[in-house]
């Protein structure tokens, strides 16, 4: 059935009818939505909305990240044909997923583009659809956790990255992407005590009363280990999930804006991800892939998997309800 579907699908993107099912779309070809899901702003029947915020003017270091989210996409049609492996349950074909598209700003207006994200976001949560983002650098989850936190109350962090981001930074207007956590923990947006950073491995003494494990401890007590302990820490708060790519080792990721060695391998973040299933999770995002610094894809290739994970997290929920 695969084969003869591929002679005949084509820029699913735009064809497709139903919301759910597999693709079997030549994955070198066609319209690059993620997961050969249909594009759309009608949210009348999705469970999950993934869209691209194509913003890096928060950066340090190297940027590029903007085109992260078009890097994302078409390295997910790799996995398009196939129900995510590991899964008990075929996300694809059991639940409504869009690509609702990029986040639509003025890239010369800085000032604006929070509250345009914030907007946007509180736009899909307003349909009571689930939402994964694409970065763009690591600040935009500050203003998607302004909207969850308007929806859910202070929200349970989950942080996948070899930085902590909580570095001081009473300027609120402030567009930076190692500061935007340590305002979100000050204004209430998250709860530090049942929040947990996980690959940390640069260092601030500041914690801000969030728990940490870092990448050493998680190369010490394994990826089981290390998902046990993330549940004990959310319990069953909601939470938000955000995975900076540079939490992999840069053996596995290069293409990011602040790469440090000793990070996590793929390995190691695929198993965790999937043994924290049934977590509270209500959405998530994947950020900081770089691709002019991703000669070989694998960072878009990683990026595009720890959205799928995420969206299989979600998933886990909305099918055990």
């Amino acid at each position: 059935m695969a084969l003869e579907d591929a002679k005949n699908q084509v820029d699913e993107a735009f064809t497709r009818e139903d919301l759910k099912g597999a693709s079997f779309e030549n994955t070198f070809a066609g319209a690059t939505s993620f997961l050969r899901r249909r594009y759309t702003k009608d949210l009348r029947k999705a469970d999950i909305a993934v869209t691209g915020v194509p913003f890096d003017q928060a950066v340090t270091n190297r940027p590029g990240t903007r085109l992260g989210p078009r890097a994302v996409r078409e390295a997910s049609a790799l996995q398009s044909p196939d129900a995510p492996y590991g899964w008990s349950f075929d996300a694809l074909s059991e639940l409504a997923i869009v690509d609702y598209g990029d986040l639509a700003f003025d890239y010369a207006n800085v000032a604006a583009f929070p509250k345009a994200l914030t907007d946007h976001i509180r736009g899909i949560l307003d349909s009571d659809t689930a939402s994964v983002a694409i970065g763009g650098d690591h600040y935009i989850s500050f203003p998607i956790l302004k909207a969850y936190a308007e929806r859910y109350g202070p929200i349970s962090l989950l942080q996948f990255d070899a930085h902590s981001d909580t570095w001081p930074d009473d300027d609120f207007d402030r567009v930076d992407h190692g500061t935007m956590f340590y305002k979100a923990v000050k204004l209430g947006l998250i709860d530090p005590k049942t929040s947990v950073q996980v690959g940390i491995r640069t260092t601030n003494a500041d914690t801000l009363g969030v728990n940490i494990i870092d990448a050493a401890t998680v190369h010490e007590i394994g990826a089981a280990e290390t998902a046990r302990r993330i549940k004990a820490i959310l319990g069953d708060r909601p939470a938000y999930l955000t995975f900076d790519i540079d939490c992999l080792d840069p053996a596995f990721a290069p293409g990011t804006g602040t790469p440090v060695w000793g990070g996590l391998s793929s390995a190691q973040a695929a198993r965790i991800l999937r043994e924290i299933a049934g977590i509270n999770i209500k959405g998530g995002d994947i950020v900081e892939v770089s691709p002019p610094y991703d000669t070989s894809g694998a960072t878009a290739i990683a990026g595009a998997h720890v959205a799928t994970e995420i969206i299989c997290l979600l998933g886990w929920n909305i099918l055990n309800k």
